[in-house]
């Protein structure tokens, strides 16, 4: 009667596990992730702290449950790698927290703006803030309330964790830049937003941020209904803005951002959005490229990623 099991070489990759097994069985018919399951429990790690890349071509095997071992081109006495991918934070804990420092950095500088600005005037009193100024501090409290919102109610992450590391990063862009930066040069007395309004920019400027922002929103609950919920499958997206470009989600989020600038008439919004659209470029040439493997000739190939004609 046939062996209804097979054996896996293990071998240690880069930072390596301490009491790594030279050697697994899995019953025949298993999926991939139980590679990673029965690897995780015999290490005594998290599941997702394990890489595991085959030997033969050093290809990923993926951990995911749907994809049986047999389709991963693994057989019985093949080699395969693993490698400790570091302590794990879950996708959604370190937006929240990401997303949490400009959300209390604006209204706290604004609030107590004479704490933190010397008095331009020689009145014992503080100058109140602007009405640019505290339109502002909505704007932009708003906008990233609404990051807040979307990260526990409609993001799906496509992976479930990334290294601890990260979070200092990530949040050396949203709680500096975003954060103490952007929101030092906007509500200082001598700021430009200190000064009267100016109707020509800040009226076109918030509907340009409403709109940016309800769009951006749509393209997100669309993104979201192409994946089941513990899945990562996808459908090609489809609707409003997807026929233009690659990522409409971060067109929209561009708008929004421009109609910060035309709102603060800061330059450092200017500096933040600018270095946000750069990031967003190189995402969305990566996932126009992930695209096009996945789906092949379904899938309709755009000349344009964020910015229709030009980019």
């Amino acid at each position: 009667m046939a062996s209804q099991t097979f054996g896996l070489e293990v071998l240690p990759k880069g930072k390596p596990f301490k009491n790594i097994p030279s050697e697994i069985s899995l019953q025949k018919g298993a999926s991939a992730s139980e590679i990673y399951q029965q690897l995780a429990a015999q290490l005594g790690t998290s599941i997702h702290r394990v890489r595991v890349t085959k030997g033969s071509d050093g290809r990923l095997v993926p951990n995911d449950k749907e994809v049986p071992v047999s389709q991963t081109g693994l057989l019985d006495g093949s080699k395969i790698y693993v490698k400790d991918l570091g302590t794990q934070i879950d996708w959604q804990t370190v937006y929240v927290i990401e997303y949490f420092g400009p959300l209390i950095i604006h209204p706290l500088i604004f609030q107590f703006r004479s704490h933190f600005y010397s008095n331009p005037t020689s009145s014992s009193s503080f100058p109140p803030p602007s009405f640019v100024q505290s339109l502002s501090v909505l704007v932009i409290s708003l906008h990233f309330f609404k990051r807040e919102i979307e990260t526990v109610l409609v993001h799906r992450f496509s992976n479930a964790t990334m290294p601890f590391s990260n979070i200092y990063k990530n949040c050396g862009h949203y709680w500096g830049l975003a954060g103490l930066f952007l929101a030092y040069f906007t509500y200082s007395p001598t700021a430009p937003s200190a000064g009267s309004i100016t109707p020509l920019l800040t009226y076109p400027g918030l509907a340009l941020f409403v709109f940016g922002e309800l769009a951006n929103l749509y393209t997100h609950l669309v993104l979201r209904s192409l994946r089941r919920p513990g899945t990562k499958d996808r459908q090609i997206p489809r609707g409003f803005g997807f026929g233009l470009v690659t990522c409409p989600n971060y067109m929209f989020e561009t708008v929004a951002w421009l109609g910060i600038i035309m709102i603060t008439k800061s330059w450092a919004t200017a500096v933040f959005t600018a270095v946000g659209f750069v990031q967003m470029v190189l995402w969305a040439q990566k996932k126009e490229r992930a695209y096009r493997k996945e789906f092949g000739d379904k899938y309709k190939k755009k000349r344009s990623v964020i910015i229709p004609g030009i980019i």
